[in-house]
């Protein structure tokens, strides 16, 4: 692709931009209402055996962690999940690069996605749906984030900028959906909620169908059917990714918290009341997106003006001070946590406010950022592929979301935060250590 040296970008990036907002306003929508919705739907007699699989689900866990309260039973089915949605990308992203194409793929994701939105709005469809949802978004996350990259030639400046762009429609559909489906949730029923989500991904679908003609071609080696070779360079930069996706595996446990266990800590520690009125526990999730949404292009002006004065740090030095700052997010709530039980005062909503600040300056310096240097660094044939084991990265982060979650309520508030702060400090400290290897090998 021939580089374009002006500063408009293409009209596949609104496209892209669009379809993967409405589709994170559905999946963020059911994932808000999921852990609330579980501890207040699997305590009651009989409820388990009611649905489908779900019976069997839980005498895994059980065989896997053993015996389970309510509570880990419910944070262990949440990080399973979430686990799984992350996982399931490589294999999305491969089927595209080898067999599907990035298209095709999507649009089968999407199509997935809809009907499990729709089957949680049924009790009885509880755990179809999460396989459903699991599979669809496998198809859709890796390839349409590489549909991105290929809007641009590998070294157009605009690519960063499109990542970023790319990320502020995420936030976006993430500050709606729980204003949408979780108020509906909680104040008319789980499954009103639910089908709203759904509604969403209907949407995507429609804008990336009318979209279609703006998108990128796809990658030579799918129409060809060629299998690219990799060169000792290209394993060198398989190898870095792969460790810098471990380290961001940890770094990313305080964001992911925030639509698990977070908004449970929220509704039993925290004061939500505003002038009389309790505003629903969902709303925090909202707020969070609307934190990073707006942070985010002030991030990208202070980048830019940097860059003009001739300072242009390497995307690894973002991504580490972005850590850096996301192991001070959960030290906010830690401290509160320590005042609220000497005082018997709950949590103060400026407190949670601080707390989103601190987390969303942490976010947008690493997952737009880190996005974009696998897309910028991942050999051609293997770009979507590299993007959806980027995302398998999450599938750690989540796994070690449930463990946490599932220590809510046996350990102090305090620690429980405390422990969030000094693993993500663990990462920062090992992204530093290994900076010079790194930058190296992806340079």
């Amino acid at each position: 692709m021939k580089a374009d040296t002006s500063d408009r970008h293409p009209l596949g990036l609104a496209v892209l931009a669009f379809t993967e907002g409405c589709e994170r306003f559905s999946f963020y929508g059911m994932q808000a209402l999921l852990a609330l919705y579980m501890l207040d739907f699997l305590p009651r007699p009989g409820a388990i055996e009611s649905v489908p699989g779900l019976a069997g689900l839980r005498a895994a866990i059980r065989f896997v962690y053993g015996t389970q309260t309510t509570t880990s039973l419910a944070a262990q089915i949440f990080g399973l999940y979430t686990a799984g949605v992350y996982l399931t990308p490589v294999l999305g992203s491969l089927l595209a690069d080898r067999w599907l194409g990035r298209t095709r793929a999507v649009i089968t994701g999407c199509v997935l996605m809809v009907a499990g939105h729709f089957a949680m709005a049924f009790q009885a469809g509880f755990v179809v749906a999460l396989l459903l949802l699991v599979c669809g978004c496998g198809l859709v996350k890796g390839n349409i984030a590489a549909q991105v990259g290929g809007l641009y030639a590998d070294h157009d400046p605009r690519r960063t900028d499109a990542f970023q762009i790319f990320a502020f429609a995420i936030a976006v559909g993430v500050i709606v959906a729980p204003v949408v489906c979780g108020t509906l949730g909680e104040r008319l029923g789980w499954h009103f909620g639910f089908a709203a989500a759904g509604t969403g991904m209907l949407v995507s679908i429609f804008i990336y169908l009318a979209g279609r003609r703006s998108l990128p071609p796809e990658p030579r080696a799918v129409r060809t059917g060629a299998r690219p070779k990799l060169t000792r360079r290209d394993w060198r930069v398989l190898a870095a990714q792969g460790v810098l996706a471990l380290i961001l595996a940890v770094a990313f446990i305080n964001n992911d918290q925030i639509y698990a266990f977070y908004p449970v800590w929220a509704r039993d520690s925290a004061d939500l009341t505003i002038l009389g009125w309790r505003m629903p526990v969902t709303w925090l999730v909202s707020f969070d997106a609307l934190t990073t949404t707006i942070l985010l292009p002030l991030v990208v002006l202070f980048w830019r003006a940097l860059a003009r004065r001739g300072v242009v740090p390497h995307e690894l030095a973002k991504i580490a001070g972005g850590i850096a700052c996301g192991a001070l997010a959960p030290l906010v709530l830690a401290a509160a946590c320590l005042v609220a039980a000497r005082t018997g005062v709950k949590v103060s909503l400026p407190i949670l406010i601080m707390f989103h600040i601190v987390n969303g300056l942490a976010f947008v310096n690493i997952y737009p950022i880190g996005l974009a240097l696998v897309s910028r660094t991942a050999p051609a044939g293997l770009n979507a592929t590299m993007v959806g084991v980027f995302y398998l990265l999450f599938v750690g982060t989540n796994l070690m979301v449930g463990w946490l979650g599932a220590l809510y309520g046996t350990v102090p508030n305090a620690i429980f935060w405390f422990l969030h702060a000094g693993l993500v400090a663990l990462a920062a400290l090992t992204l530093l250590a290994l900076y010079r290897p790194l930058r190296h090998a992806l340079d």
